[in-house]
């Protein structure tokens, strides 16, 4: 027997004595070991659940690390130009940076990894909280289970089949996850033109842009074309010499030929070409405030209440002539087939014409006040969108297929113009009393996304680039100016590899 095991009780007496003797160093007052996390035998089944021969502590507020987690800071907010609007009206300025961005992905990895939160989507990346996340509950640290066997090939996950990396699967989702493109709207314009003697009548349409990217704007008696692409500005006409001044100003579809439209009643065509008037077509009684062109077709709303519809091949013959309204008409717009046209008049009143016919299909009369915006949703056929003036305030939209009206809007100032984004499913908006700003819309959710651009003037005119990422702003007066603005991006187009390996590069 070993003589340890087999001493007499004084040798184990005086080996106590000998140790109770010896200066060790104090226990604090508050010890994170207490007796029951210690263990005095060497069964290791009190302690292990399967049986193990050695302990490892077991964490129990496995809390503390998600708080610890959520104490780290995250980097600052840059002072950004992106205006993000509530629905309460309120602006918040916010900036996403790329560094941002990337913490959060990499915290949403440790908790994967550390706290098994199987986080696999991250809704918002403004901020990192567990309730802007989609996740499950996790496991915690250092927790205790079952020894996970292997089992029959045909029943184990395929996780653990065909993959040997060494994280989750929630953490290989959200590694390989799209990055979603952040859009920063800008709340100042990229480009301010002067444009005296703009006329501040809410009735007019005096800016207008072509698909070759050249901007049509009317200045009294004076239409200049501003190029885009060069920034050249050229002067198109004068008709100070014949005492009448520019109304309205439209391109026909390619962006070849100018339509100008005259106080005194006439329509002049101009050639883009050669920069020479092709023809002066006679007609109206009053002045034309709108235009739209259908193809070779053209068609002019009057104060004169009447609607002519003109073929440019033979401009002196009048195809139709609409008389249903009783006051001016300010607003014209054809549809994106050209099937349906649209027209908004001082009477408050809404039409919708068929091609093919002399009366209006539809009427509407649930605007309180004069109608010059209209706009046809690229994106969905047969819905237009219209605006009333200071009495209406009002955004309605119209399924014109059946007739019916889908949603209103309220927006608290008059609404002088409205265009659809060519490559979103958003819209926006220029107004008069009291706002006097842009407002970029989402549908059909109808929140404003930003608001830009208030001052003392009213926003009265607005065109679109052809590609569809910009507008232009005018504001009347004698400091009339031109704003362009960038709300809108097109997607990324996928790069295409040129290689010998891909067998289709050689098919003709």
């Amino acid at each position: 027997m070993d003589e340890d095991c087999g001493a007499p009780a004084s040798k184990r007496r005086a080996l106590e004595h000998d140790i109770a003797s010896m200066k060790l160093p104090r226990t604090p007052a508050k010890c994170p070991i207490t007796p029951s996390s210690v263990a005095y035998n060497n069964s290791p089944s009190k302690f292990r659940p399967d049986g193990g021969d050695r302990y490892i502590p077991l964490r129990q507020n496995g809390d503390d690390w998600a708080t610890r987690y959520a104490a780290i800071s995250s980097p600052q907010k840059n002072a950004g130009a992106c205006e993000i609007v509530s629905e309460d009206g309120k602006d918040y300025s916010m900036a996403f940076d790329e560094e941002r961005r990337t913490n959060v992905a990499r915290r949403a990895l440790l908790r994967n990894e550390l706290l098994g939160d199987n986080i696999h989507k991250i809704q918002k990346e403004d901020t990192f909280d567990y309730e802007r996340l989609d996740m499950t509950p996790g496991r915690g640290l250092f927790q205790y289970g079952s020894p996970q066997k292997l089992g029959n090939p045909s029943t184990s996950a395929p996780s653990f089949r065909y993959s040997h990396c060494p994280i989750s699967e929630e953490s290989r989702n959200l590694l390989v996850s799209p990055k979603k493109v952040l859009r920063k709207i800008s709340k100042s314009p990229y480009r301010v033109l002067d444009a005296p003697e703009l006329q501040c009548d809410f009735y007019l349409n005096l800016l207008d842009w072509s698909s070759k990217d050249y901007l049509a704007v009317g200045l009294a008696t004076t239409v200049y074309l501003w190029n885009a692409q060069t920034s050249e500005v050229s002067k198109l006409c004068d008709l100070a010499d014949q005492s009448d001044s520019v109304t309205s100003v439209n391109w026909n579809d390619n962006g070849s030929i100018l339509a100008v439209g005259r106080n005194t009643g006439v329509v002049d065509l101009w050639d883009m070409q050669s920069m020479t008037r092709l023809q002066e077509i006679e007609g109206h009684a009053n002045r034309v405030a709108c235009l739209s062109w259908s193809n070779q077709t053209l068609c002019s709303g009057s104060r004169d209440r009447k609607i002519f519809e003109r073929d440019i091949r033979a401009p002196n013959e009048i195809v139709r002539t609409l008389d249903n309204h009783r006051a001016e008409i300010c607003g014209l717009k054809w549809s994106r087939d050209k099937c349906f046209l649209a027209s908004g008049g001082n009477d408050n009143r809404l039409l919708i014409w068929d091609a093919r016919l002399n009366e209006p299909i539809h009427s509407h009369e649930k605007h309180s006040a004069a109608i010059k915006a209209l706009a046809w949703s690229p994106h969905n056929r047969g819905l237009l969108v219209s605006g009333g003036g200071t009495q209406d305030r009002t955004l309605r939209f119209w399924n014109v297929l059946t007739g019916h009206e889908l949603y209103s809007k309220d927006t608290g100032s008059q609404i002088c113009n409205v265009a659809w984004s060519k490559l979103t499913q958003e819209f926006v908006t220029t107004h008069g009393y009291s706002s006097n700003q842009l407002v970029v819309w989402k549908y059909p959710s109808m929140e404003p996304i930003a608001r830009l651009g208030a001052d003392n003037h009213r926003v009265l005119y607005m065109a679109m680039s052809p590609d569809g990422e910009s507008i232009v702003t005018g504001t009347g007066g004698d400091s009339g100016t031109l704003r362009f603005w960038k709300l809108f991006w097109r997607s990324a187009e996928p790069v295409k590899i040129h290689s010998k390996l891909n067998l289709f590069n050689t098919l003709r």
